[in-house]
């Protein structure tokens, strides 16, 4: 990305500034922002709403979450091109749209419109609009399965064949954290991704019956539709409506199990190198060397440029390309919008030598149609590699603020002098937080802070960073203000306790969107209406023209 311009280093927060928000912003109308989707140039569209809002309300299909809350967190990722075009909305009030668009303004975005009367207007003309999280992947899924007739089998059926004790093997296609929170008992941690390039190690023979599944529909469907693609003799089976349909059934799932996949060697690895070959034939897909991905980061100035490493976590920290990025290909399928912004952009994958996993990624973003996709490898002893955890830049420097130490803030909080403010999501705050924390939304801020009793405030996050930029978020409150160094992590750090609940919300708890097994109550209702929203996706998309997902022969 190009520098930050030195004026955004002294730029007032679009937070604290309310103001701007009646400033003049250039706008786009519904009609012409269905025409820039429909053609083959950039374009971002950013819903600068919090999640659960956007998750909620309704959505453009097209659009990825940018919540303003996060905007100098995920915007440098998201946004890779200062001059490429972003679109802002909102749900049509205005303000939030207007308050993002400054502040894009300030980091030296220079093509940035507000949809005229956000996603309301988009409906009014006939837009189409959609709830839930990961949606643009999540239709996808449910168009495959409609376009390719990916086989499933019931949750009933496998059960009775496992006691059968049949020949199969059971897939898991989701991340390793979320195998371990809870699995189908005997089954493999293999994320999607990891599927072609796995496989051949787990089944005994070519007539081993394999069934994919994820938690819901999206995964067992890409997965089990990946392995037939990749050529696998063997059957495959999506698990339908996966451990959802399980736990319908009244069966167990193992919780804390690992089971991961070993990585192929011998005569699997001979028979996982050979799909790359099947998969580029087949869909087209573009292989980059050392100078031709020299060529494209040349040309960042001019066209998006989305350096996406495909290999697991491991392997990226262990040695990745400078400027990339971690995303498990299994979950850039499942989650496009986490690490693609701008739509009609370039797409690099990056994965070892063996290029199996790339392969199978760049085959399902080429069927979405959402940008020029290559691959590459390379070599992890080679020299000039970065090391450790993938770590998206902030966009602008970080404030300097006033700091307490974890020890200093249990002191304060023991004496009743002073209110902690955690700005983490609500989920995370919920799992833990310093105790007698308060939970607030960022971009809502300073609203209910009079509420409070009159302290000094101490503001936390994950690792603090959010906290420090939400600082000049409160100047105007009268208040003192401090952050937690090192956020809560560096309170846990210190060998201080959390506290798991979540209570004492400053402001309401609709910052993401809840899974079925997030939410409260009666889960299987839970589930049957996550499935019966998820399966009705495909009727959604027929009837909107904006949809790119394309069929191959």
């Amino acid at each position: 990305m190009s520098a930050v311009p030195a004026a955004f280093s002294t730029h007032p927060s679009a937070f604290a500034d309310r103001r701007l928000a009646a400033e003049v912003v250039a706008r786009i109308t519904p009609a012409a922002l269905r025409r820039l989707l429909s053609e083959s140039g950039e374009i971002a569209v950013v819903d600068v709403r919090e999640e659960g809002v956007r998750s909620g309300s309704g959505h453009i299909l097209q659009s990825v979450p940018l919540p303003l809350s996060q905007i100098e967190l995920r915007a440098s990722a998201l946004l890779g091109r200062f001059d490429a075009p972003v679109v802002v909305v909102d749900d049509g009030e205005g303000t939030l749209a207007a308050r993002a668009a400054h502040w894009l303004q300030a980091a030296g975005y220079r093509d940035v419109t507000v949809l005229d009367g956000g996603t309301a207007a988009w409906a009014e003309s006939g837009g189409a609009l959609y709830t839930g999280a990961n949606v643009f992947s999540k239709a996808f899924g449910e168009f495959v399965e409609h376009a390719y007739g990916t086989p499933h089998l019931s949750a009933r059926d496998l059960k009775a064949r496992i006691d059968r004790g049949e020949d199969l093997v059971v897939l898991d296609g989701r991340t390793l954290e979320e195998f371990e929170a809870f699995s189908i008992p005997g089954a493999h941690a293999v994320p999607n991704a990891e599927l072609p390039y796995r496989v051949h190690g787990l089944v005994g023979s070519d007539d081993t019956l394999v069934v994919v599944n994820c938690a819901g529909r999206t995964r067992s469907i890409i997965g089990a539709q990946a392995l037939i693609n990749a050529g696998l003799p063997n059957p495959v089976v999506a698990l339908e409506n996966g451990t959802m349909a399980w736990l319908f059934e009244g069966y167990g799932l193992a919780h804390g199990a690992q089971r991961p996949a070993p990585a192929p060697e011998g005569d699997a690895l001979e028979k996982a190198r050979a799909t790359v070959a099947r998969l580029a034939a087949r869909f087209g897909i573009r292989h980059l060397d050392a100078a031709g991905l020299a060529r494209l980061a040349a040309e960042r100035e001019a066209r998006s440029l989305y350096l996406l490493d495909v290999r697991t976590r491991a392997e990226y920290e262990a040695g990745h390309l400078p400027d990339s990025r971690w995303a498990e290909g299994g979950q850039l399928v499942q989650a496009t919008d986490r690490w693609i912004g701008t739509r009609n952009a370039r797409i690099v994958l990056v994965d070892d030598a063996d290029g199996v996993r790339a392969a199978i990624t760049a085959s399902w973003l080429i069927q979405l149609g959402i940008g020029e996709v290559f691959v590459t490898t390379l070599d992890p002893r080679a020299s000039g590699l970065d090391r450790g955890p993938d770590a998206p830049p902030v966009l602008g420097p970080l404030p300097t603020v006033p700091r307490l130490t974890p020890e200093r803030l249990q002191q304060l909080l023991a004496q009743d002098a002073v209110v902690v403010l955690d700005l983490d999501s609500s989920l995370a705050y919920e799992r833990g937080h310093v105790p007698g924390a308060h939970f607030a939304v960022r971009s809502r801020l300073p609203v209910g802070i009079a509420d409070l009793p009159p302290r000094p405030l101490v503001l936390t996050s994950a690792d603090g960073r959010l906290a420090a930029l939400a600082v000049a978020d409160l100047a105007g409150a009268g208040r003192e203000v401090w952050v937690l160094d090192g956020g809560t992590l560096g309170w846990q750090a210190a060998g201080l306790p959390l506290e798991s609940s979540l209570s004492r919300l400053l402001h309401t708890a609709d910052d993401v969107w809840r899974s079925p097994y997030q939410e409260d109550g009666d889960r299987h209702a839970a589930f049957q209406r996550y499935l019966d929203w998820e399966v009705d996706l495909l009727r959604q998309i027929e009837a909107d023209d904006t949809v790119s997902f394309k069929v191959w022969g």
